[in-house]
């Protein structure tokens, strides 16, 4: 049962996506083809906002972010705008680019590889979100580490990430956050000062763990749910408010404020249904929100939130794949789910 009508809100980094299919990723000073190259829209706010879209159609949706002057800018915009999303709260840094990724899709392997171009990211900031325009009843943000502004230091709140959530939460409003993979020594010290302003959060398995401190997989390859448990509490324990939610290739975690500790392996899914895994990430997070904003259990969340995922995999970037939420409970039906040992 959905909770009220005031919708969702997402904000963070926007991203042009330049998607290249490789034969293999090269060694040093080795080179690689190049079999084909698109852009595609990317980052936090198109891919959640536009997956959650495709979801339901009758959703409000209001995207917040910052795009350069710039061709790629106005890409993004249309990619939002064209799935019936508010745009009006993005803004545009004159004399800067839009952030750039070019994303390295080895087809050998099916992983990723990114390089990216912060553009106008680096310099949005909490005085950029217009919080008293804001009316929906979760907002999202995202990605901590690719905001430079809103990744450094706040005297009072420890960052500026922490005193966006804080200034949302003060109205009333649910907040949520994601981060991206880095491996840099200041990851726990930047993310955790924001954990205590979130009702939820939802990253994946190697940005927890970076704050936990505890390796999310065993030295043969093999999920560590016990270390995956003791991060999510750890979460918890830092002030998440409502649901620490992990996801990674092979299952979606939750630990709940009551202590509830909830586990769904993945669907199972053939190689052959795989075009490339840009913003599967965002479309379990895409999945989660809805799941959330729409009152759905825990369990069923984190099923939904994986389906969405399954989706996202069967086209090569970043939002073509996903499909209305009775599409997406059809595909459900279509796989088994892994069997975690």
């Amino acid at each position: 049962m959905e909770n009220n009508k005031r919708g969702i809100a997402i904000a963070g980094n926007i991203i042009v996506d330049i998607l290249n299919n490789i034969s293999e990723y090269p060694k040093p000073s080795m080179l690689a083809t190049i079999h084909s190259s698109e852009k595609a829209v990317g980052g936090c706010v198109p891919n959640t906002i536009i997956d959650i879209a495709k979801i339901d159609t009758s959703l409000k949706l209001d995207a917040y972010g910052m795009i350069g002057d710039d061709e790629n800018g106005q890409l993004a915009l249309s990619y939002m705008k064209d799935a019936g999303i508010n745009t009006d709260h993005v803004t545009a840094a004159k004399g800067m680019g839009t952030g750039t990724t070019y994303v390295m899709f080895d087809m050998s392997t099916k992983e990723r590889t990114f390089f990216c171009s912060l553009g106008a990211n680096a310099v949005y900031d909490v005085d950029d979100v217009d919080i008293d325009s804001l009316d929906c009843e979760i907002f999202h943000a995202g990605y901590a580490f690719l905001m430079d502004k809103l990744d450094s230091e706040d005297p009072e709140y420890g960052t500026r990430f922490a005193r966006l959530l804080h200034d949302v939460s003060e109205r009333g409003i649910k907040t949520s956050l994601d981060a991206v993979s880095a491996d840099r020594p200041d990851y726990a010290e930047k993310l955790i000062p924001a954990l205590k302003y979130c009702n939820y959060t939802i990253m994946n398995e190697s940005e927890c763990c970076a704050v936990s401190g505890l390796a999310p997989y065993r030295e043969d390859g093999s999920l560590n749910i016990d270390n995956i448990k003791k991060t999510l509490a750890l979460f918890m324990e830092y002030g998440v408010k409502e649901k620490a939610i992990i996801h990674c290739r092979d299952a979606g975690f939750m630990m709940t404020a009551e202590g509830e500790f909830i586990m769904v392996p993945s669907l199972e899914i053939p190689k052959s249904y795989i075009k490339g895994s840009v913003g599967a990430g965002d479309a379990f997070a895409a999945g989660c929100l809805y799941g959330i904003y729409k009152g759905m259990d825990n369990q069923r969340i984190l099923e939904f939130a994986s389906a969405c995922s399954a989706a996202n995999l069967s086209q090569p970037d970043a939002v073509s794949g996903l499909r209305s939420a009775k599409e997406i409970e059809e595909l459900e039906r279509s796989f088994e789910r892994k069997v975690l040992l």
